[in-house]
């Protein structure tokens, strides 16, 4: 693999780590927030910890614009600053609206950056190499939650104010990869839609210096000019890529990561775990995470995209119905952090590898960022929805049924990857731009 290629990407995939980071360091702040701002449990689910979800829809529904228009690398630039204005407001605030407000704006970065990251990678990235060197945000994100998990735990004595820094450290990590996406070329692909061919062939001759960019390019621009000006992805023709974006992303939330991520810890005290011990079995969590997802970005080129999600859906469905048997039986100890162990291990191999790498395959090349955007903003939506209902669906029905539900739910994902979903493994964007296109013919 050309070293080029490989330090891009992963310096791109660095938004996925700050995505993490973001996404699950509230969990250790969660509690304390709660009794600091005597928050009931529907104002502290939808607005305090839900807040930033809702940043993070803002920012799927719409991040395509300047993913577009400004290109991938401006854009992820603008996502870093984001993350670091996101980190230092939510530190100092006194209030939880004000919280809520500079959560938000972490929450855009986050949105955004599921677009512009991983169709930054895909651009660059050989057929051959495209799911491993996508899939690397998935392990920055993983490595994200890891190390905030971890953070949360260190920090938890340092007194009144630990959730400040809890939150704040984000900033540290948020400044570096600001500056070091200024070092990254801008994608071969976005320069070629906006007509800027001799830049394109640059950076085209250095990911493969041994190959021939001239014919590359004419690949790339006859893909581009066989569709008609003013396309859409609501276009009959792209229904299909449509439907497997929209399905791969519900799939992705109704397995309940996102609710599981948020609370881990109040869903181990649930289980009977005491607060210490709840913290250091979310560590647990994030280590199994990033074991699993390693064996995802090592077998994603080797198995395919199918074999995978075959992988975790079975693993979802046997994880979440002993968790709900758990909780039903009340089963005491660490059984509930063994089967979860599983649940998030099941993720990581399957749709956590999967989704970033898949949705940024399947659309052409001047329709990618919106059908990202599309695809994003519907495990957004649900992820902002299913995470602010835990508190009170735990209080009302029950952690049982609750994860009896997301267990079902994963019998219907593994229907859906048996039945219509497409192999992506080693074909090139424009050739699998075409093939989907066809099917739907």
């Amino acid at each position: 693999m050309n070293n080029k290629i490989l330090i891009w990407s992963i310096t791109a995939a660095l938004a996925g780590f700050l995505f993490g980071f973001d996404t699950v360091v509230i969990s250790g702040a969660d509690k304390k927030l709660q009794a600091l701002w005597g928050s009931s449990d529907a104002f502290h689910g939808s607005v305090v910890m839900a807040m930033a979800l809702w940043g993070t829809v803002f920012g799927a529904l719409f991040g395509g614009i300047p993913t577009n228009r400004l290109g991938r690398k401006t854009t992820l630039i603008w996502i870093g600053l984001f993350y670091f204005i996101s980190a230092v407001g939510s530190a100092l605030v006194n209030d939880p609206y004000t919280f809520a407000f500079f959560r938000f704006l972490g929450g855009v970065g986050v949105g955004a950056s599921t677009i512009a990251a991983p169709a930054y990678v895909s651009e660059i990235s050989p057929a051959k190499d495209r799911g491993r060197l996508v899939a690397l945000y998935q392990f920055n994100i993983v490595l994200g939650i890891l190390i905030a998990f971890l953070s949360n735990y260190l920090l938890r004595n340092v007194g009144e104010n630990a959730w400040r820094w809890m939150i704040g450290v984000e900033a540290f990590p948020a400044i570096i990869y600001t500056v070091l996406v200024f070092t990254v070329p801008k994608s071969p692909r976005w320069l070629i839609s906006k007509g800027r061919n001799e830049e394109a062939k640059q950076v085209l001759e250095i990911i493969n210096p041994e190959g021939d960019a001239e014919a590359l390019m004419q690949e790339i621009k006859i893909e581009s000019e066989s569709h008609t000006s003013g396309e859409n992805i609501f276009m009959k023709k792209y229904r299909f890529p449509l439907m497997l974006a929209f399905l791969i992303a519900m799939f992705n939330q109704f397995s309940g990561i996102n609710a599981f991520l948020y609370y881990a810890p109040r869903i181990f005290e649930e289980a009977g775990l005491g607060e210490s011990t709840a913290l250091l079995s979310s560590i647990g969590i994030g280590v199994t995470n990033l074991i699993f997802t390693l064996f995802g970005v090592f077998l994603i080129d080797r198995l395919g995209r199918k074999v995978l999600m075959y992988i975790g859906s079975i693993g979802y469905i046997i994880s979440l119905g002993l968790v709900s048997m758990a909780f039903f039986l009340d089963w005491e100890g660490m059984a509930v952090p063994i089967f979860l162990f599983m649940f998030i291990a099941s993720h990581a191999i399957g749709q956590g590898a999967i989704i970033w790498v898949y949705i940024s395959e399947i659309f052409p090349n001047h329709l990618r960022a919106s059908g990202q955007s599309f695809g994003t903003s519907t495990h957004w939506i649900l992820a902002a929805i299913i995470p602010s209902l835990v508190p009170v669906l735990f209080s009302t029905i029950g952690a049982g049924v609750v994860f009896m539900i997301f267990a079902i739910m994963m019998v219907f994902q593994l229907l859906f990857v048996i039945f219509m979903m497409v192999e992506t493994k080693g074909i090139s964007l424009e050739e699998l731009s075409k093939k989907l296109i066809r099917d739907e013919k």
